[in-house]
C-alpha cells in the first residue's frame, strides 16, 4: 500500500486564519482555564479561596466563549442558507 503524502503548503489559507481568528478567544479561555486547574492541583498546602474563584471565573468565560462560537456559526450557517 502506498502512503499518500500531502503537498506542502506556503502555511494557511486565509479561511485557516479566519477559522483560527474566530477560535481564538476560546482557545484563550481554554489556556486560563488549564492554568487554573494546575494552580488548583499544585497548591502547596492547599488552594485558597482565591485559587477555587479563578477556577470558577475561568470555567464560566470558557462556556460563555463557547457559545458565543456556536451563536456565531449558526448565524453563520442561517445566513448561507437563506
Amino acid at each position: 500500500m502506498k502512503l499518500v503524502r500531502p503537498v506542502p503548503s506556503d502555511g494557511p489559507s486565509p479561511a485557516d486564519l479566519a477559522a483560527i481568528q474566530r477560535e481564538w478567544p476560546l482557545i484563550e479561555a481554554e489556556m486560563a482555564l488549564v492554568a487554573a486547574e494546575i494552580r488548583v492541583l499544585t497548591a502547596e498546602p492547599q488552594p485558597t479561596v482565591r485559587d477555587w474563584h479563578r477556577l470558577r471565573t475561568a470555567e464560566r468565560r470558557v462556556l460563555r466563549e463557547a457559545a458565543a462560537l456556536v451563536c456565531a456559526r449558526l448565524t453563520e450557517a442561517l445566513n448561507d442558507a437563506a
